[in-house]
């Protein structure tokens, strides 16, 4: 009997296959082309009208931001390069089916779900974003204002959280393939407009030639100076330090946590990880820059610092189709690696429709204004709750060989769950996530925490292996 249309398209997505459990074949690596374009489109993103008002707001002196970013910046590029991207090549796998090998399936379990559900939140963040651009036409016809942050009323907020919601679940439905090239189309236009955004909006602030460059950033943009918070309340002062920091560390689960052997993986090359340059300094170091200087010209003019207005202040309507293009960019590699991670979770459903689930998960989240008025704090906590069990990857396939110890020792003896990878995760994370409760600022406990979990994770492995692993075990792990 001949299939039907919804049967047939059932079987087209089924053939979607991103290696969810296997090594990366090699006639579907990828060249240099690619990782520059993907590292590009997703680091230079809605996440970028987000942050870089943050320093301004924050009250950041134009020194701190300038050097702060180029340090921190270079760092996260040294770690995909040097930690992420070779063991990526290596293995081939993801890291979900990596940590199932060390830590037993027990534990991959319950790392992939926390991943999945903070990717969707973060996707759903994107997802708003973008929403914010959308939603500047329709300001005018809808007054009232409601919970969504802006002047739509509720449904209206809504039905644009499924409409753009759908297009970002469909590009991560189709894989790293589909969402390379989209970004290989889109990345360069958006670089153009957020330089053009920032370079327009200078005069507002008093900047007419580049000699006034830096008196304008020191006095309106940068000013050292804290701003208020919708409450009327001062945000907390942020250093040099604090931009260090979070510069490098904002995507410390995707290098030094290895989230990005999810794309790596398709790396025939390990140099590939310096591709991450093109989103560090196009997106996370001028980006940033051009929407401080956003956020500054729209405070001084009374205009609301949501990515949309401020975009739509520097570059008209370009600059709103910029931050709509720049959500989906982020959105959808986000949603992507959430389908994986869960998909680990699940097995019995196809990649491409826990997708559609988790997407559905990330409509919901767009629909919370406080997700980006809080988005620093959730990119921290992010790193704080996932780092550790990427850090052990790491540890696992470079350092414990060297020591004597063997790798993969769960999916060697058969462990459900490893223990000395289960107390080294939950340990140093109990320790940071009560420190932040009690205000500890989450950007200087994440590389303590990492540091942390390696020191545990090797003695308990070495405890493990040397005086508890029955001889059976050690046989088979040698096998």
């Amino acid at each position: 009997m001949a299939d039907t249309p919804s049967t047939s398209l059932v079987k087209r997505l089924d053939a979607l296959y991103e290696y969810e459990r296997e090594p990366i074949k090699e006639k579907d690596l990828h060249g240099w082309k690619i990782f520059w374009a993907t590292f590009a489109g997703e680091h230079i993103a809605g996440t970028e009208f987000v942050i870089g008002p943050i320093f301004v707001l924050h009250g950041c002196a134009a020194t701190d931001v300038l050097l702060g970013l180029l340090i921190g910046n270079f760092l996260a590029v040294l770690s995909w390069a040097f930690i992420c991207a070779p063991i990526a090549v290596k293995t081939r796998l993801t890291q979900y089916w990596q940590i199932r090998k060390l830590g037993g399936p027990w534990l991959t379990v319950a790392y992939s779900a926390v991943f999945g559900v903070i990717l969707c939140v973060l996707a759903g963040a994107m997802l708003r974003v973008s929403m914010t651009s959308i939603a500047i036409p329709f300001e005018h016809f809808f007054p009232q204002p409601t919970p969504a942050g802006g002047y739509l009323p509720e449904g209206m907020w809504i039905a644009l959280a499924v409409g753009v919601g759908s297009v970002i679940a469909v590009l991560a439905v189709l894989g790293f393939e589909g969402m390379a090239i989209f970004s290989k189309m889109s990345a360069p236009w958006m670089v153009a407009v957020f330089f053009i955004a920032a370079v327009a909006t200078l005069p507002m602030l008093g900047c007419h030639s580049p000699a006034d460059f830096w008196r304008v950033a020191n006095e309106k943009i940068w000013t050292g100076h804290v701003g208020l918070d919708s409450n009327g309340l001062p945000f907390s002062k942020y250093t040099i330090w604090h931009v260090m920091g979070f510069s490098w560390l904002c995507n410390m689960p995707q290098h030094f946590g290895m989230g990005d052997m999810t794309i790596l993986r398709y790396a025939k090359k390990w140099q590939m990880g310096f591709c991450s340059s093109a989103g560090m300094y196009l997106g996370h170091y001028c980006a940033w820059i051009a929407s401080g200087i956003l956020c500054a010209a729209a405070l001084a003019h009374g205009i609301k610092t949501d990515p949309g207005p401020i975009a739509y202040l520097g570059a008209g309507l370009a600059g709103a189709l910029c931050v709509v293009v720049a959500g989906w960019n982020v959105a959808s590699p986000t949603l992507y690696r959430a389908g994986i991670a869960l998909q680990v979770a699940t097995p019995n459903w196809s990649r491409w429709r826990v997708t559609l689930v988790v997407g559905a998960g990330m409509i919901v989240c767009a629909c919370i204004p406080a997700i980006i008025s809080h988005l620093d704090i959730l990119l921290s906590t992010n790193a704080l709750l996932l780092l550790p069990l990427g850090a052990f990857i790491f540890i696992d396939v470079w350092l414990l060989p060297k020591l004597g110890l063997r790798s993969n020792y769960a999916a060697a003896t058969g462990a459900r769950v490893s223990w000395p990878a289960a107390a080294a995760w939950i340990l140093p994370m109990i320790g940071s996530l009560l420190a932040f409760l009690k205000g500890a600022n989450p950007i200087f406990l994440v590389l303590p925490e990492w540091i942390g979990c390696v020191l545990l994770y090797v003695g308990f492995s070495f405890v493990q292996q040397k005086f508890f692993a029955p001889p059976a075990a050690i046989t088979a792990a040698a096998n």
